[in-house]
């Protein structure tokens, strides 16, 4: 969880008041494998608006070569978003991991 205000700048430019939340819940199925379920929420003060996505996504740690990496997809949907905002949405990541 976070805060963000604005503190300085030109007034010509609007106030920055959002909070930022980010519960999660993973799941280790073995082998290099994981699910996990979260949100990663923000709520904007000065517009009392919510952008409320939920993600689920998988990911598997192997070996490209002799170079161990992670893989992830996901999907999100938005449960709450600005009437302009997404509905959905996707994700991909790609992680190069270097034991000790």
């Amino acid at each position: 969880m976070n805060q963000l205000w604005s503190v300085a700048g030109d007034d010509d430019r609007p106030d920055v008041n959002a909070m930022f939340l980010q519960p999660f819940l993973t799941k280790a199925l073995g082998q290099g494998r994981t699910i996990a379920l979260n949100t990663e929420s923000t709520y904007d003060w000065e517009r009392e608006q919510w952008t409320v996505p939920i993600n689920i996504s998988y990911s598997k740690v192997s070996k490209l070569g002799a170079q161990l990496v992670s893989w992830q997809g996901g999907l999100r949907y938005y449960v709450d978003a600005p009437s302009d905002g997404p509905d959905w949405g996707l994700r991909f990541t790609f992680t190069l991991l270097f034991p000790k």
